[in-house]
């Protein structure tokens, strides 16, 4: 791996010593620099353990060390000679401070698992596990072997009914609906014995639709009184602090989500692994609360009117559920896995996400590209990738191409990692291309869900729609699709195919946790450097529905009778009313395309038009429909609109209520109706009877 202090110095302002052997015979440089008090950055990764143990074994004012791998993402690749400038923008990247903490979200757990499947595979796993945890089995058949003997662990069976819950917290519930009572039962065998159909397992249960009443395994129970074919089914319930579910997962009437609960695990029996993590599942836990949401700015719900629904539809943990009485979502933080795809899908910034914040993620992406222009790199991607999976695939790859296996990590090629690839979306996509990037590649394997993906090229879409308008050309941003290091370096090659035409002054606003905010930054930059001269620029740039976070809102004049019922609720206050004159107004920046208006309209007058308006009046309040104030008939006050009344004269003309003196009574105002009631010589009151 070719490496230049000096160049490298100069891109990061500062005197480097370039080490060969820093985890060996060097060792003593680096003992001598974490003793200086400054905070270390270490550019290698193979060996974290060694030099976290050798800053154990040394007395050192120092308050933090670093890692970075700068040797598989740069230096191992055919483009290794040109690779300096990604280096020094990983460099940089990785002095950045730590993201600043967030609340937690607490577990608690016990070590008390429960164990679903056929017993004997059930009591098999139980057997790894009953020196660490506290063990109950739910037996759902008996397998090939039947349970033991010698009964070691309880239990239950019957019918699940239901299963939820997370680590510390799930909560079983079944129905107890079988002749033989496990609790009493001693396996003896005697009624297996004694049954003429062969109706009764091994696993201590009775195969009702197989028993043909002979009650002669009642006969020889009848010292231990387990089976009772008189019996209620009876609903119960029980808590356990852990899950190990045998059963196939087509066969799981729970949990058959994607990202499944923290402390539920399924196993095959095979990979050992899952065990090992469960014997350590016992203590307190924490995890970052990875979302923040703000009620005020969601779009989900007015009325009891469905709007926007894309984070309940888009979440794999099942962890987001509609709460329309309160006009809002909630958010479980018990099951929030951190995807952040639900952040990355809202159009309102309602849900944001919290760890790391979205502006500390612009600060990483500003200060790599700049460092990478800075020393002298052209045509910058940024790959946004996992750090489990999406990680290994880089590193697989970086090693592959140092074997001359592979072409490697190309030099413009920047991988950035993230706790999930789905945690950043439009906003910090289109600011990166602001600062400066050529392309924002997303790196996806089989660890993300499906809607993650539908969802994320989605988003890409909308964007790319959008650089496309202004004369962007080229593709800056795609899903790169890869279960394997040659996957991912075939498609990384690709990326090279095509040139993009990208803003000729990186941006220098910098991302805020105000999404819509960042957003309009973004635009705003990339339409001033858009290549398409303003003359020959679209008024508008049509988006693809529905993930467009942009648009207008068109209406039908000839229905709309001015209700206003739209504005009402608008959760954006892009529709608004005019307390001077009967008018509907609209700012389309500040319209997030969530439909509460259209569904809410009584007369259906509205529609959607997703686009971004480029002009200027995308920020001013524009008159969408007005019409006369409607005056009342007996003094003249205006207490309407023209077009609001004569619709609900139209409608109640032909009412048998609404005749002669009542009829005309709706074209006056509230005070005049009254006066008008109680002066009728012609009508009788109740006062009357």
């Amino acid at each position: 791996m070719p490496l230049s202090a000096k160049a490298l110095g100069q891109a990061l302002h500062e005197d480097l010593t370039l080490h060969s052997t820093l985890c060996r015979r060097e060792a003593g440089a680096f003992q001598k620099a974490i003793q200086s008090g400054d905070d270390v950055l270490v550019a290698c990764t193979q060996e974290k353990r060694l030099f976290s143990e050798l800053a154990e074994q040394t007395e050192s004012a120092v308050s933090v060390i670093r890692f970075v791998n700068i040797r598989e993402t740069g230096g191992w690749s055919r483009d290794a000679a040109k690779a300096t400038p990604k280096i020094a923008a990983l460099l940089a990247a990785a002095r950045l401070s730590d993201p600043e903490p967030v609340p937690t979200v607490s577990f608690k757990s016990a070590g008390r698992v429960l164990i679903i499947g056929a017993l004997d595979a059930a009591e098999r796993a139980a057997a790894l596990l009953s020196d660490a945890l506290d063990i109950t089995i739910f037996a759902t058949g008996p397998g090939s072997a039947g349970g033991a003997q010698a009964r070691q662990f309880p239990v239950l069976g019957g019918r699940i009914t239901a299963l939820n819950g997370w680590l510390g917290a799930f909560d079983l519930r079944w129905e107890a609906n079988n002749p033989i009572n496990l609790d009493l039962c001693t396996r003896c065998n005697a009624c297996v014995a004694a049954c003429p159909e062969d109706a009764i397992g091994l696993d201590y249960q009775i195969d009702l639709a197989a028993c043909k009443s002979h009650r002669a395994c009642a006969k020889a129970c009848q010292v231990a009184g387990a089976i009772d074919f008189t019996r209620s089914p009876a609903q119960q319930s029980e808590r356990f602090d852990l899950v190990l579910d045998l059963r196939a997962a087509s066969a799981t009437p729970t949990f058959n989500q994607h990202a499944l609960p923290q402390g539920y695990f399924r196993w095959d029996g095979q990979d050992l692994h899952t065990v090992l993590k469960l014997r350590e599942l016992v203590g307190e836990f924490e995890k970052p609360k990875f979302f923040v949401y703000k009620q005020k700015l969601c779009a989900h719900s007015r009325n009891e009117k469905t709007g926007c629904n894309a984070c309940v539809d888009i979440c794999s943990a099942e962890a987001i559920s509609s709460e329309k009485s309160r006009q809002q979502i909630k958010v479980n933080p018990n099951l929030c896995v951190g995807c952040g795809a639900c952040t990355t899908v809202c159009p309102t910034g309602a849900l944001t996400y919290a760890y790391p914040r979205a502006n500390e993620q612009g600060v990483r992406l500003k200060t790599l590209l700049s460092t990478y222009a800075a020393a002298g790199g052209k045509d910058a991607v940024i790959l946004l990738h996992s750090q489990e999976r999406g990680k290994a695939l880089v590193e697989e790859l970086g090693r592959a191409a140092q074997l001359k296996v592979a072409q490697g990590v190309p030099a413009n090629v920047i991988p950035l990692s993230l706790w999930h690839t789905a945690s950043l979306g439009l906003d910090v996509w289109l600011s990166a291309i602001a600062y400066g990037a050529s392309q924002v590649v997303v790196l996806v394997t089989a660890e993300e869900a499906p809607q993650y993906l539908d969802g994320l090229q989605a988003q890409m879409d909308v964007a790319q729609a959008i650089l496309h308008g202004l004369g962007y050309t080229g593709t800056h941003l795609q899903l790169l699709r890869a279960a394997s290091p040659t996957d991912l370096d075939a498609g990384l090659q690709a990326l090279a195919t095509t040139m993009q035409k990208i803003a000729t002054a990186p941006a220098r606003f910098a991302v805020m946790a105000d999404k819509r905010g960042t957003l309009d930054l973004a635009l705003d930059h990339l339409i001033a450097q858009a290549p398409l001269a303003e003359s020959a620029r679209p008024q508008a740039i049509a988006l693809p529905a529905p993930a467009a976070p942009f648009g207008s809102v068109t209406v039908d004049k000839d229905r709309c009778t001015l209700c206003l019922s739209c504005v009402s609720a608008c959760p954006a206050g892009a529709l608004q009313d005019n307390p001077q004159l009967p008018q509907l107004r609209f700012i389309e920046r500040n319209c997030v395309q969530c439909g509460l208006c259209v569904v809410t309209c009584p007369e259906q007058a509205l529609a959607l038009q997703p686009r971004l308006l480029l002009s200027d009046e995308r920020k001013a309040a524009r008159v969408l429909n007005e019409t006369q104030p409607y005056a009342c008939v007996r003094c003249g006050k205006p207490f309407g609109t023209l077009l609001a009344i004569e619709a609900m004269l139209g409608k109640l003309a032909g009412h048998s209520m609404f005749q002669g003196a009542a009829l005309e009574r709706l074209k006056m105002c509230g005070d005049c109706r009254v006066i008008d009631i109680y002066s009728a010589d012609n009508e009788t009151r109740i006062t009357d009877l």
